[in-house]
């Protein structure tokens, strides 16, 4: 029972942390700017496959985590502080409404206007598969003691990636539902639950090196 316990707590945090930075909820305006004049098939089909495109290159990070780590010679806990760090940087962000300012420049979304397919850059990357959610899969990777929990870490991309696609290939439904003052309420929640994860993630790197070094110096 507690292992099953464990489990869950683990897949609502991995399942948490990966849609509140793939955030398809403040990527659906910016995308219905990009494609405006589109008819609605193109837009789910551009939707479609940027979802698929991020879900790849996720899974790709989640499976070769293991393998980058080694390759440059990094801790688990030097990532769990990095990759937290990262995190409560785009927290802030989301709760001060500057989120989709950072992560998309005005060149990029002005470039994405006048392109004929956004479906992979940025729409893809980095709008949804960006750097935050790229370190996450991984820090994630590196806390999953189990096969177990590498399965929820897969499923975890997958649903989000699924929930993305649906939202932006109905993203002026979405848009209009939730309203200018919904979407800013939504942006500022999200954000308080990503700094949190982002403090926990801090924290348990910051506890990891110092019983490594208290090792070492004994």
């Amino acid at each position: 029972m507690t292992d099953l316990s464990a489990l869950a707590q683990y897949a609502v945090v991995a399942f948490a942390s990966l849609f509140i930075l793939v955030d398809p909820l403040a990527t659906a305006p910016l995308f219905l700017v990009m494609t405006a004049g589109d008819p609605p098939d193109k837009r789910r089909q551009m939707a479609r496959r940027a979802a698929w495109t991020a879900c790849l290159t996720l899974t790709g990070f989640a499976l070769l985590g293991d393998v980058l780590l080694r390759l440059f010679s990094l801790t688990l806990s030097a990532f769990r502080i990095a990759g937290g760090i990262i995190l409560f940087g785009i927290a802030l962000n989301m709760i001060r409404l500057r989120r989709v300012r950072e992560i998309q420049t005005p060149e990029e979304v002005q470039e994405g206007i006048t392109q004929d397919d956004i479906a992979l850059i940025p729409l893809a990357f980095p709008m949804l598969s960006g750097p935050g959610a790229i370190a996450t899969v991984m820090a994630l990777t590196q806390q999953a003691p189990t096969l177990g929990h590498r399965v929820v870490i897969l499923a975890a991309i997958v649903v989000t990636c699924g929930l993305a696609y649906v939202i932006l290939g109905h993203a002026a439904q979405v848009t209009a539902f939730l309203g200018h003052t919904g979407l800013r309420f939504l942006s500022r929640l999200l954000g308080l639950l990503l700094a949190v994860i982002a403090v926990q993630f801090i924290l348990q790197g910051v506890e990891e090196t110092v019983i490594r070094l208290s090792h070492q110096f004994r």
